[in-house]
């Protein structure tokens, strides 16, 4: 089955390029040229990426991506013009996976779009494995639907956020530095930052204490890194 892209994009002739660009990669294409349809379209159809224009109409770009990785974990590539966007989305605040600058290389994007999409089939890929539940600890990881519950209620993580906290809970006490986690967890850690950890564990953390605002198990070593403890009686 061939994937679907949508596209939120409020330049028609840019809108058009990609649609041709992609129809021609034999996939199939959604446009959209404000985020609100673009919402009502990720709920009610099956979306495989996205590429997001950062400066639409009635919303921004960024705020777009929180709402959509709020609701599933989808591939986005940001399309964007400027520099301090740039930084920000180098930043991994919030949640892009990838950018391209305008004017870009339509064939450059279609390379992209494969990596991205073989990615995420990669870390998604069903395998048949038993729910695991670590010994006297709260949270379970279920491999095979990508999710961790703590205390029976599922955390909404994005995909980062899962391999991290994945990471560190099949290890409980071990010290993983930046550095390691992004080797396990980054396809290419090498092109990020190492403090793109500390954002994503604040992020978790956030969300741990949402549900038991006592339950802290993720440690932080000063000078090491983080583990895992499922006493979650100290960060």
């Amino acid at each position: 089955m061939n994937e679907t892209i949508l596209i939120i994009e409020d330049e028609k002739s840019i809108a058009d390029a990609l649609i041709f660009s992609l129809e021609e990669e034999m996939y199939k294409t959604v446009w959209c040229d404000i985020g609100s349809v673009a919402l009502d379209v990720i709920n009610n159809q099956k979306i495989d990426l996205i590429l997001l224009d950062i400066g639409l109409p009635d919303i921004h770009g960024f705020e777009l991506c929180k709402m959509i990785k709020a609701i599933k974990d989808i591939p986005i590539i940001f399309l964007t013009a400027r520099k301090e966007e740039v930084d920000t989305v180098i930043g991994l605040e919030i949640g892009a996976d990838d950018y391209v600058t305008k004017p870009f290389s339509l064939r450059e994007l279609m390379t992209r779009i494969k990596v991205l999409l073989n990615r995420y089939k990669r870390i998604y890929s069903s395998t048949i494995k038993q729910v695991e539940t670590l010994e006297n600890s709260p949270c379970a990881i279920d491999d095979v639907s990508k999710t961790i519950k703590c205390f029976d209620k599922t955390l909404s993580l994005t995909r980062y956020e899962y391999c991290i906290f994945k990471t560190l809970m099949e290890s409980p006490n071990r010290v993983y530095s930046r550095s390691q986690l992004m080797d396990l967890v980054w396809d290419e850690p090498e092109s990020s930052y190492e403090r793109a950890v500390d954002t994503h564990i604040k992020s978790i953390r956030n969300k741990l204490k949402k549900i038991n605002s006592d339950f802290l198990p993720i440690k932080t070593h000063h000078g090491l890194g983080y583990s895992y403890s499922s006493k979650g009686n100290q960060e």
